[in-house]
């Protein structure tokens, strides 16, 4: 029986699906795979990491017969795919089967923030209603400009359900696309033109703080920004100020740069949705991802063509 790292946090979704394939060990409260008790590094062939988990090239390098490293979701941003390449460690993720409700996230972010959903809630929860003196009227999404950053399989499917509710979309990517939708060379030319601007790019130090003070600006104090791609993609400090100072109207937001923690002055923000990274967070969608997850495992061992190899790998 192959022996299995599970690097911190792993569900229990994906450990259901992989007792009894494997010998399975924990690396949750440990920064290194050689802290683990009862563990010799040098027997372990296989690891299961998540996109937002950092296994860099200082924990490929204490595998020395590492063979596969298989990572549960679409984002592997915190995998050094390059150093495990040069090692000859596989790489995969788990692509197409979360896209769907990632994108229903980023939509129900979308209309929670712009119809103060969390505000009306509270206030029919605590009594408010109809009593309640202030003027309540929310914003409508209809009509208006939704630009995405990022114009991948996710963010695809966030336009469609975005058209679906009557906004208009427009997008900006590395390259212009074949799609029905105007195209933005840069995010401050796409925020300039949006009213809401969704964040659907992939993470990692290629996007890292994409959306900026100056992006923020342009989307401007009507505007609102959804984030339910990676916290990293957005200049958080720069977004604080930006709520704060009444620079931008609204922000809903799955995913955060520090996580788990989040600045505790978006807390008490009315003009903020917050949730803790949950994007892709029902039992049907991480029975899913833990099954494709477990097929790279198995193909990859039987020595059959991987399902799902990081784009890396490929080729």
């Amino acid at each position: 029986m192959h022996r299995l790292l599970l690097a911190p946090g792993i569900q229990p979704e994906m450990r259901a699906v992989l007792d009894g394939r494997f010998e399975m060990f924990d690396m949750t409260g440990f920064d290194s795979p050689a802290d683990v008790p009862g563990l010799d590094p040098a027997t372990i062939t296989a690891v299961v990491t998540k996109g937002e988990s950092v296994f860099r090239e200082r924990h490929i390098a204490a595998l020395p017969n590492l063979k596969i490293i298989a990572n549960f979701g679409v984002g592997y941003d915190g995998i050094e795919v390059q150093a495990a390449k040069a090692r000859g460690v596989m790489v995969t993720h788990t692509p197409n089967v979360l896209t769907d409700e990632t994108a229903t996230t980023a939509l129900l972010l979308a209309l929670a923030v712009t119809r103060k959903l969390v505000v009306l809630d509270r206030l029919v929860r605590t009594g408010g209603w109809p009593t309640e003196p202030r003027e309540l009227l929310a914003n409508s999404i209809i009509g208006k400009t939704a630009g995405i950053i990022g114009l991948g399989r996710i963010g695809k499917a966030i336009a469609r359900r975005l058209e679906a509710c009557g906004a208009v979309v427009a997008y900006t990517d590395t390259k212009q696309q074949d799609v029905p939708y105007p195209f933005h060379p840069d995010p401050v030319a796409l925020a300039k033109a949006s009213d809401l601007l969704v964040v659907a790019c992939q993470g990692g130090a290629s996007t890292r703080h994409l959306v900026d003070a100056t992006v923020l600006d342009a989307l401007g104090p009507e505007g609102f920004l959804v984030n339910a791609a990676r916290g990293t993609i957005v200049d958080e400090k720069a977004l604080v100020a930006a709520l704060k100072e009444g620079r931008i109207a609204g922000a809903g937001l799955d995913v955060f740069e520090n996580e788990p923690h989040v600045p505790a002055d978006l807390w008490t923000m009315d003009n903020v949705v917050l949730m803790p990274h949950r994007g892709s967070g029902t039992h049907e969608t991480r029975r899913r991802m833990a099954e494709l997850c477990r097929s790279n495992l198995d193909a990859f061992f039987a020595g059959q063509p991987l399902p799902t190899p990081v784009p890396e790998m490929r080729g």
